[in-house]
């Protein structure tokens, strides 16, 4: 039984063979990653990041990908950087608690 057209859009169940091309692209769509997969890759390290960000700017310099590349790797390249900005900002405050305990200490004598 085929459904009114104005729900025909928006149903599985719409009549023709458009709505099971759309299944048949849908079936076909790799899976995204659940959280579970994510969470289990490691975090790469201050200088893997730093690497592969100087490697992602070099290529997007060079040119030669597509549009739908260039954005992918202009959006893994921001990850990076704030992942090594993260970096960075952790190691200043570790240096900042060193330089500070070691100044109250000379202080304190």
């Amino acid at each position: 039984m085929c459904l009114p057209r104005a729900r025909r859009r928006y149903s599985s169940r719409a009549c023709g063979s458009a709505g099971h091309r759309y299944a048949a692209k849908v079936a076909a769509m790799p899976a995204t990653p659940d959280d579970a997969s994510v969470a289990a890759t490691p975090e790469p390290t201050y200088e893997q990041a730093r690497d592969e960000l100087i490697q992602i700017v070099a290529q997007l310099e060079a040119g030669g990908t597509t549009l739908e590349q260039s954005l992918a790797l202009w959006q893994r390249g921001e990850d990076l950087a704030s992942l090594c900005e993260r970096y960075l900002d952790a190691a200043r405050a570790r240096l900042d608690a060193a330089t500070s305990s070691a100044d109250g200490g000379s202080q304190a004598g």
